[in-house]
């Protein structure tokens, strides 16, 4: 039974019993003819491996079902290099958390997806594993950090992903590659097994080819876990059995103003049209200048570059060699920046969060642009850190907020590049968002499409 994996959703296949027990030989099947093109993964798991992982969980809700975890999930004897050579040789014996609980779910772990040099940069440009490419357009960037997630995602190599966002690196690639990644709310998911990036900004969440199926990855996911100083106690919602419940009624945000503005044409007109559907399903649409979020969108790269020096400080004191010159670069620029600094980018997060805490009073929902620009070609790129803050603009001040924030393909550049629209709530508006995003998905035929490779 031949299964296209590039369009079949989780939801799907769990439908029928016979596609879900031919799904991961699909997807290896897709490895094997699209890896060499794309290179969206540092390891491939062999199958009998991943298969034994889950049997002993094999009637759980993801049985059978292969996913993908970004290189800096710690992964019980198989190697976790957070894409740098200070990692290279590193077999965790534990997993992470959250692919404990994906494996007791009975998902299939198939491979370690490529990601940019230890989380610190937008485009997955690797230079010593090697960098991932667009499935749109193969001389163009993923984006990043979890761009081989989002690249796997979307040629089918694997039904979903994790990835890890600290200034967008979900919400960026799903961008770039045309499919659904999901930032929860800070404190969410546990972070325990992920090799950090900032303490403080950290976020994991999936990346899918529906809304839905990030509602049932973060179904699986979510949850308290007291051994996680950044893990919070708040009770977990049901993601995917609220998700059809619509937006009649809600009253939403459409950002405007010139911190959006500067966005490419086609990007604003596609985030607009966006806006049109949502009041058709029955939403209030309302402009809202929401420029202040520039000073966040600040503030988050001051304290990623920071946190990023204060983890990797040792490393970078006696062998900054190791690193790549982008990621070198951005680590000595958080090490050098004052505590004066530091604390004034602490009280913009805790000034910037209240601001937002009161605007969600007021909306249940804000629509932006993902990023304001398509993928870029490869050979554009020479310092992947220039590349920061366009990619991040419009993503990292949820970031420092920590709020819920969805990407989903609203349209593509004349040149058949995706653009994404991101939906944000307040605090633990998880529901919300997948609300939204699963009722514009519904609505439109976006998500419909695939790279033609």
């Amino acid at each position: 039974m031949e299964i296209d994996t590039t369009s079949l959703t989780i939801t799907q296949a769990l439908e029928d019993e016979e596609i879900r027990l031919g799904l991961a030989q699909a997807c290896y099947r897709q490895i094997e003819r699209l890896e060499p093109k794309i290179n969206a993964f540092i390891t491939v798991i062999p199958p009998a491996t991943a298969a034994s992982a889950s049997s002993a969980s094999a009637q759980g809700e993801l049985a059978g079902i292969p996913i993908a975890v970004k290189d800096l999930y710690e992964t019980a004897g198989i190697r976790t290099t957070a894409g740098s050579l200070f990692f290279k040789d590193y077999t965790p014996e534990k997993d992470a958390v959250v692919v404990s609980k994906l494996k007791a779910a009975g998902a299939d772990i198939i491979g370690k997806t490529s990601t940019h040099e230890v989380a610190l940069g937008v485009t997955s440009i690797n230079l010593h594993y090697g960098s991932p490419r667009n499935p749109w357009d193969t001389s163009r960037i993923t984006g990043g950090s979890s761009g081989g997630s989002a690249a796997a995602v979307a040629t089918g190599m694997c039904m979903a992903a994790l990835g890890s966002d600290t200034g967008g690196s979900i919400r960026i690639p799903a961008s770039l590659c045309g499919v659904v990644g999901l930032k929860p709310t800070y404190g969410r998911v546990s972070l325990r097994g992920v090799i950090p990036l900032s303490w403080n900004l950290d976020h994991v969440g999936p990346l899918t080819r529906s809304v839905k199926d990030s509602a049932l990855l973060l179904d699986v996911i979510a949850g308290y876990d007291m051994k996680d100083p950044s893990s919070v106690d708040m009770p977990v919602d049901d993601y995917l059995g609220n998700i059809e419940a619509g937006i009649q009624g809600w009253k939403i945000a459409l950002a405007i103003g010139d911190f959006v503005e500067v966005s490419e044409p086609e990007v604003l007109e596609a985030v607009h049209e966006a806006a049109g559907v949502f009041e058709d399903l029955g939403a209030t649409v309302e402009e809202v200048d929401t420029s202040w979020l520039h000073e966040a969108a600040l503030a988050n790269g001051q304290l990623v570059q920071a946190d990023g020096a204060a983890y990797h400080r040792e490393r970078l004191e006696k062998n900054p060699e190791l690193f790549g010159a982008d990621v070198r670069q951005r680590l000595e620029t958080g090490r050098d920046l004052s505590s004066s600094e530091y604390a004034l980018a602490r009280r913009k997060q805790v000034e910037i969060r209240r601001r937002c805490e009161q605007f969600f009073q007021q909306y249940d929902a804000l629509l932006l642009p993902s990023t304001p620009i398509p993928a870029l070609p490869l050979e554009d790129i020479e310092n992947s850190a220039s590349q920061a803050p366009a990619l991040t603009r419009f993503t990292a001040p949820f970031n420092l907020t920590g709020l819920p924030a969805l990407s989903v393909p609203c349209g593509f550049t004349k040149a058949g590049l995706p653009i994404g629209l991101q939906i944000v709530s307040g605090p633990w508006g998880e529901v919300k968002v997948l609300q939204a995003g699963h009722a514009y998905e519904i609505a439109t035929e976006w998500h419909k499409r695939k790279p033609n490779l």
